[in-house]
């Protein structure tokens, strides 16, 4: 819950629990000065879902430069990324994602609903608009769902409406280079 798209820590230049990132890859939630001080040209997002006694890590690289990712996101203005809807689906197996819209980003919010808020991720609904969004995979994600319902996970994948539900948690990895 550290990390849900309202949480402090995407707006400001604290720290969290800076021991665990000195370890390296671990299941530990941190945030470290490098999110306000590093500046980068790729960025490498990894989640890692637990299926019964298996885990399983994905990656992805996107190319994109910036001074830091505090100044991507704590502004909360939209930045397009551009990769495949198919590369961001691999980050977690049996993700499931709605045909149309797929704006993908950061700070992607809900054109006619405040509840639709990604930090980093991608979008997609059933319509030929964005207007009302309810299947994503990312970071920082809150989106509606069927019958008013408002799905948040810190990191992972929802389908909030349709044949196709799904509601997976992951935990996240965010890296830059």
């Amino acid at each position: 819950d550290t990390f849900k798209n309202d949480s402090l820590y995407w707006s400001n230049k604290s720290t969290y629990e800076v021991e665990n990132g000195l370890e390296g890859l671990t299941d530990k939630q941190t945030k470290l000065p490098s999110y306000w001080n590093t500046a980068f040209k790729k960025i490498c997002l990894g989640m890692k879902v637990q299926r019964g006694t298996e885990t399983d890590t994905k990656w992805i690289l996107i190319d994109h430069e910036a001074s830091s990712l505090f100044d991507v996101i704590a502004e909360d203005n939209f930045t397009a990324t551009n990769i495949t809807k198919s590369k961001w689906q691999s980050l977690i197996y049996g993700s499931s994602l709605q045909e149309n819209c797929n704006i993908q980003g950061f700070n992607i919010r809900g054109r006619e609903s405040r509840k639709m808020y990604i930090r980093i991720g991608l979008v997609a609904n059933d319509e030929n608009d964005c207007k009302t969004c309810n299947s994503c995979i990312g970071f920082g994600i809150s989106i509606p769902g069927c019958y008013g319902l408002v799905h948040k996970k810190a990191c992972g994948s929802i389908h909030a409406c349709g044949n196709l539900q799904n509601n997976i948690a992951a935990f996240g990895y965010i890296l830059v280079q």
